[in-house]
């Protein structure tokens, strides 16, 4: 599976940005899907995930009521909605395929993909 991620930008604090990552080259259906960041000088870190039919998910204490994650299986794409975006939030955003939400907030995927770069700043 490849994955591309796209949707990145330069946004003020406090607006949204919607992140998109397709999917080719395999089953997109089969996986949980989620995205990672990076932000400068520091570790990647889980961000949100999504379970293989979409009735679960699972966000990171830093995001929750601000990030929604979600996918569309008929388009092999899988959305962040990210509302109220802080400096904080700076970051290339990766998005990412695996066996489960719960092995993706661990840092365990089978695919990752080239990143957007999301730059929150005034």
């Amino acid at each position: 599976v490849q994955l591309q991620a796209s949707g990145g930008g330069l946004v003020q604090p406090g607006n949204s940005l919607t992140l998109s990552c397709a999917a080719s080259g395999g089953t997109f259906s089969r996986y949980a899907v989620g995205w990672l960041r990076q932000a400068p000088e520091k570790e990647r870190e889980f961000v949100a995930a999504i379970s293989r039919l979409g009735q679960t998910t699972v966000y990171t204490d830093s995001v929750k009521g601000r990030f929604t994650i979600s996918r569309d299986d008929s388009k092999n794409t899988i959305y962040l909605q990210m509302n109220n975006l802080g400096p904080e939030d700076t970051a290339r955003y990766s998005c990412v395929a695996g066996r489960s939400t719960e092995t993706i907030a661990m840092m365990s995927y089978n695919y990752w993909g080239q990143g957007t770069l999301v730059t929150v700043s005034s």
